[in-house]
């Protein structure tokens, strides 16, 4: 009877009542804070709810991984698609819907993968295709598979790779994303045998048709208004900089008279003053890392010229080249040249892992993520959820029947509060995060970019002289303090207010 009373106390005073005062503190500070909306009365009143319940994110906040200076940085380069101009929705549905006339009119796919129209929420970046077996797939840092997230078609299927994937393909874009899972499905639910191998190829061959035979260029140039946002915003950056005596650089895949419009659309005809160099048709990624393809100049008609580049001067336009002679000719090396893209691997990554540069990347879904982690019912499952997993570590020591069956009620409830996913895309999730991981794509943007940002108008925000201070997360041998675990996106926006007038 001593040794059940003692357990029952042991049970009590380690589980129960940590469990009952999480509980009320949370109850408490949140009905507090929502019925008198202190957040408001009082600024310092979000340094009292934990760090989950912050609900002061904005997506005007540049990200750091990494320490960076901006005093330090006197060269600032660009890509020009989905960087210097963002692009609007609509043009994934003209991408998607031209590749799939492709599809069926030049590889003879069935008439019937016509009647699917693109699906603008389906997808999300960062996901990966499982080539033999046709299956889309999101996957954490570790490689693991997010339980739920496994797709044939647009059906969701049981994880069947098992926990974790060694083979996978990366795919960066969303158009040809949702058309491998558009031809899967109408495969599948006509019950019609097909190679998903071959299926991958012709998918690939037909994104890559729209582009190559410039269709996306000619449907952006007949109607800028509607494809590029944002423009008067691309012009303020860069304006600021060319102000504060920065030097500038433009390196980007698409022909010159696709930049030469759309530049002009969002800055005037005389951009080209703005920058030092001006690269276009770059072959981006092997830009970065052969050393074959020798610079052209073009002349004022687009036309190329046949002399030998012996340096790369301010308001002439180079086709083709290559890094190692540009950074021969310009001396333009290591942290002092700060290079913006929204590609990891074609944009980011060798200049990053092989050149030095400082790099930053452009993530657009940020907009919409710090809007959904911002939410009250996002923070309260989040902390909740933290709460709960470590009542859940401490009460498993006990081997007692009661203590596993709450054990398993607790396993339960958290396994329902990780459904947090569906409050970013009912398929997916957030692209940042699986279940409790930092996705494959997070791990890759925190590997080969210094920094990251919504949009290049978020400089706008900050004094060039800034520096960025990633924040110290403790590690799991180290013990968490309080202030290492506030938010980021809170303070870090000085011209947050200045910038208005802009948007």
């Amino acid at each position: 009877l001593n040794e059940k009373l003692e357990l029952l106390s042991k049970w009590v005073t380690c589980v129960l009542l940590p469990y009952l005062s999480l509980l009320i503190d949370a109850c408490l500070i949140w009905f507090v804070f929502d019925l008198f909306d202190l957040s408001k009365c009082f600024p310092s009143a979000p340094d009292l709810i934990p760090p989950g319940a912050c609900n002061l994110l904005n997506s005007s906040t540049i990200y750091a991984n990494n320490e960076v200076d901006l005093s330090e940085v006197d060269i600032y380069g660009f890509d020009y698609d989905y960087t210097l101009a963002l692009y609007s929705n609509a043009l994934n549905a003209l991408i998607y819907n031209t590749a799939r006339n492709f599809l069926i009119e030049h590889f003879k796919y069935p008439e019937g993968i016509r009647k699917y129209d693109y699906l603008p929420n389906f997808a999300v970046r960062g996901l990966h295709y499982d080539i033999q077996k046709g299956l889309l797939m999101k996957i954490d840092a570790f490689h693991y598979i997010q339980p739920g997230t496994v797709y044939r078609g647009l059906s969701p299927v049981p994880d069947e790779h098992g926990p974790k994937v060694k083979q996978f393909m990366d795919i960066f874009s969303i158009p040809e994303m949702t058309l491998l899972a558009v031809a899967n499905d109408f495969f599948i639910t006509n019950d019609i045998e097909y190679d998903p191998v071959h299926l991958f190829k012709d998918v690939s061959e037909a994104i890559g048709m729209v582009h190559l035979k410039g269709y996306m260029y000619k449907w952006i140039m007949q109607d800028l208004d509607k494809f590029i946002l944002r423009g008067e915003e691309t012009e303020a950056v860069l304006h600021r900089l060319v102000s504060h005596g920065k030097k500038l650089f433009l390196i980007t895949n698409s022909p010159f008279s696709f930049v030469d419009k759309g530049m002009t659309h969002m800055v005037g005809k005389d951009w080209r003053d703005f920058f030092d160099v001006v690269i276009v048709q770059a072959d981006k990624p092997h830009f970065f890392t052969d050393c074959i393809k020798p610079f052209r100049r073009l002349d004022g008609n687009g036309d190329l010229r046949w002399e030998k580049i012996k340096s790369l001067d301010k308001g002439q336009i180079y086709k083709q080249g290559n890094l190692f002679d540009f950074l021969r000719l310009t001396g333009w090396r290591g942290s002092k040249v700060l290079y913006f893209g929204d590609h990891l691997y074609s944009d980011l990554a060798d200049l990053m892992l092989r050149h030095g540069w400082r790099t930053a990347a452009i993530v657009p879904e940020l907009e919409q993520e710090t809007r959904v982690v911002s939410t009250s019912r996002y923070s309260l499952n989040l902390t909740w959820l933290q709460a709960l997993t470590g009542l859940m570590e401490r009460l498993q020591t006990y081997r007692d029947p009661e203590s596993k069956q709450i054990l398993q009620e607790w396993q339960k409830e958290r396994e329902e509060l990780v459904m947090t996913k569906n409050m970013f895309n009912p398929q997916f999730g957030s692209i940042f995060r699986t279940c409790h991981n930092p996705t494959y794509f997070s791990r890759r943007l925190c590997r080969f970019s210094d920094v990251y940002m919504a949009s290049l108008s978020c400089l706008l925000n900050y004094d060039l002289s800034y520096i960025f201070y990633p924040r110290r997360t403790p590690l799991q041998h180290e013990a968490p303090l309080w202030m290492d675990q506030l938010c980021t996106g809170c303070m870090k926006t000085p011209f947050l207010e200045e910038m208005s007038h802009i948007r």
